[in-house]
Protein backbone atom coordinates (compact mmCIF):
# COMPACT_ATOMS: atom_id res chain seq x y z
CA UNK A 1 0.00 0.00 0.00
CA UNK A 2 1.33 3.49 -0.85
CA UNK A 3 1.08 6.21 1.49
CA UNK A 4 -1.58 8.07 -0.93
CA UNK A 5 -3.75 4.89 -0.51
CA UNK A 6 -3.57 5.14 2.97
CA UNK A 7 -4.29 8.99 3.17
CA UNK A 8 -6.95 8.43 1.45
CA UNK A 9 -8.23 5.95 3.60
CA UNK A 10 -7.57 7.58 7.06
CA UNK A 11 -9.08 10.92 5.44
CA UNK A 12 -11.92 9.49 4.24
CA UNK A 13 -12.53 7.64 7.69
CA UNK A 14 -13.08 10.83 9.37
CA UNK A 15 -15.56 12.07 7.03
CA UNK A 16 -17.90 9.43 5.32
CA UNK A 17 -16.24 5.71 5.83
CA UNK A 18 -16.98 4.27 9.27
CA UNK A 19 -13.91 2.48 10.72
CA UNK A 20 -12.58 2.42 14.12
CA UNK A 21 -15.12 5.45 15.17
CA UNK A 22 -17.47 7.08 13.40
CA UNK A 23 -17.46 9.45 10.46
CA UNK A 24 -17.74 12.97 11.73
CA UNK A 25 -20.54 13.25 8.62
CA UNK A 26 -23.02 10.27 10.19
CA UNK A 27 -22.17 11.23 13.90
CA UNK A 28 -23.37 15.10 12.66
CA UNK A 29 -26.55 13.92 10.90
CA UNK A 30 -28.98 14.10 13.10
CA UNK A 31 -27.67 16.75 15.26
CA UNK A 32 -30.09 19.54 15.92
CA UNK A 33 -28.94 23.43 16.52
CA UNK A 34 -29.72 23.47 20.04
CA UNK A 35 -27.58 19.86 21.01
CA UNK A 36 -24.70 21.91 18.39
CA UNK A 37 -24.87 24.86 20.62
CA UNK A 38 -24.86 22.61 24.21
CA UNK A 39 -22.37 22.61 26.79
CA UNK A 40 -21.89 20.26 29.18
CA UNK A 41 -20.32 23.20 31.94
CA UNK A 42 -19.11 26.45 31.81
CA UNK A 43 -15.77 26.34 29.67
CA UNK A 44 -16.27 23.45 27.76
CA UNK A 45 -16.51 23.59 24.04
CA UNK A 46 -19.89 22.32 21.93
CA UNK A 47 -20.39 20.37 18.82
CA UNK A 48 -20.71 23.26 16.79
CA UNK A 49 -17.47 25.47 18.57
CA UNK A 50 -15.34 21.81 17.67
CA UNK A 51 -16.73 21.58 13.96
CA UNK A 52 -15.69 25.29 13.38
CA UNK A 53 -12.23 24.60 14.95
CA UNK A 54 -11.80 21.65 12.81
CA UNK A 55 -13.06 23.50 9.23
CA UNK A 56 -10.64 26.12 10.51
CA UNK A 57 -7.39 24.10 10.34
CA UNK A 58 -8.49 22.44 7.13
CA UNK A 59 -9.59 25.48 5.21
CA UNK A 60 -6.30 26.96 5.88
CA UNK A 61 -4.37 23.86 4.67
CA UNK A 62 -6.65 23.70 1.47
CA UNK A 63 -6.29 27.43 0.55
CA UNK A 64 -1.99 27.26 1.22
CA UNK A 65 -1.94 24.30 -0.74
CA UNK A 66 -3.75 26.17 -3.64
CA UNK A 67 -1.55 29.06 -2.81
CA UNK A 68 -4.37 30.90 -1.77
CA UNK A 69 -2.60 32.66 2.00
CA UNK A 70 -3.90 36.13 1.23
CA UNK A 71 -7.96 34.31 1.78
CA UNK A 72 -6.85 31.58 4.86
CA UNK A 73 -8.69 32.00 7.91
CA UNK A 74 -7.02 34.09 10.58
CA UNK A 75 -7.01 33.78 14.30
CA UNK A 76 -4.88 35.22 17.28
CA UNK A 77 -4.34 31.74 19.00
CA UNK A 78 -6.14 27.93 18.66
CA UNK A 79 -8.67 29.59 21.47
CA UNK A 80 -10.19 31.69 18.48
CA UNK A 81 -10.37 29.21 16.14
CA UNK A 82 -13.65 27.48 18.14
CA UNK A 83 -14.98 31.05 17.34
CA UNK A 84 -19.11 30.35 15.82
CA UNK A 85 -20.28 32.71 13.46
CA UNK A 86 -24.07 34.22 14.71
CA UNK A 87 -25.78 31.92 16.59
CA UNK A 88 -28.34 30.81 14.06
CA UNK A 89 -30.07 26.86 12.51
CA UNK A 90 -29.28 28.22 9.45
CA UNK A 91 -25.63 29.73 9.62
CA UNK A 92 -25.14 25.39 11.91
CA UNK A 93 -26.23 24.60 8.87
CA UNK A 94 -24.07 26.17 6.80
CA UNK A 95 -20.71 25.24 9.17
CA UNK A 96 -21.40 21.61 8.44
CA UNK A 97 -21.79 21.88 4.63
CA UNK A 98 -18.27 24.20 4.38
CA UNK A 99 -16.72 21.64 7.06
CA UNK A 100 -17.99 18.77 4.20
CA UNK A 101 -17.02 20.25 1.13
CA UNK A 102 -13.21 21.50 2.28
CA UNK A 103 -13.04 18.36 3.81
CA UNK A 104 -13.46 17.04 -0.14
CA UNK A 105 -11.79 19.19 -1.81
CA UNK A 106 -9.03 18.09 0.39
CA UNK A 107 -9.70 14.23 -0.51
CA UNK A 108 -9.80 15.34 -4.02
CA UNK A 109 -6.93 16.88 -4.07
CA UNK A 110 -5.10 13.98 -2.65
CA UNK A 111 -6.47 11.50 -4.85
CA UNK A 112 -5.57 13.15 -8.29
CA UNK A 113 -1.85 15.68 -7.42
CA UNK A 114 0.75 14.16 -8.93
CA UNK A 115 3.11 12.84 -5.71
CA UNK A 116 5.43 15.78 -6.02
CA UNK A 117 2.67 18.14 -5.93
CA UNK A 118 1.83 16.07 -2.60
CA UNK A 119 5.38 16.32 -1.46
CA UNK A 120 6.46 19.58 -2.21
CA UNK A 121 6.00 22.38 0.88
CA UNK A 122 3.21 24.38 1.30
CA UNK A 123 3.90 27.54 2.72
CA UNK A 124 4.36 28.04 6.65
CA UNK A 125 3.65 23.89 6.72
CA UNK A 126 5.31 20.53 6.29
CA UNK A 127 4.05 18.97 2.37
CA UNK A 128 0.41 17.98 2.49
CA UNK A 129 1.15 14.50 2.88
CA UNK A 130 2.05 15.40 6.75
CA UNK A 131 -0.50 18.30 7.14
CA UNK A 132 -3.66 15.60 5.97
CA UNK A 133 -1.73 12.73 8.36
CA UNK A 134 -2.15 14.66 11.29
CA UNK A 135 -4.78 16.96 10.39
CA UNK A 136 -6.97 13.35 9.97
CA UNK A 137 -5.47 12.24 13.58
CA UNK A 138 -7.03 15.83 14.85
CA UNK A 139 -10.37 15.26 13.53
CA UNK A 140 -10.35 11.51 14.89
CA UNK A 141 -9.51 13.10 18.23
CA UNK A 142 -11.96 16.02 18.22
CA UNK A 143 -14.63 13.27 16.59
CA UNK A 144 -14.44 11.62 19.74
CA UNK A 145 -15.22 14.57 21.93
CA UNK A 146 -18.40 15.34 19.63
CA UNK A 147 -19.52 11.74 19.76
CA UNK A 148 -19.22 11.83 23.62
CA UNK A 149 -20.92 15.71 23.68
CA UNK A 150 -23.76 13.39 21.64
CA UNK A 151 -23.91 10.91 23.73
CA UNK A 152 -24.42 13.04 26.72
CA UNK A 153 -27.63 14.53 25.24
CA UNK A 154 -28.99 11.17 23.97
CA UNK A 155 -28.92 12.21 20.60
CA UNK A 156 -25.66 9.64 19.63
CA UNK A 157 -26.85 7.03 17.15
CA UNK A 158 -28.56 3.44 18.91
CA UNK A 159 -27.38 1.69 15.64
CA UNK A 160 -23.96 1.41 14.13
CA UNK A 161 -22.87 -0.83 11.16
CA UNK A 162 -21.18 -3.06 13.27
Amino acid sequence: MNVRTLLIHQWASCLDQEDWFPPLEKVLEDITFEQAIWKPVEGAHSIWELVCHLLFYEKRILLRFLGETTHEPQAENNDATYLLPTETSQNWQKTKQEYFYVHRELEKILATSELEDLYREIPKDNPLVIELKSLAMHDAYHIGQIVFLSKMQGAWAAKRSF
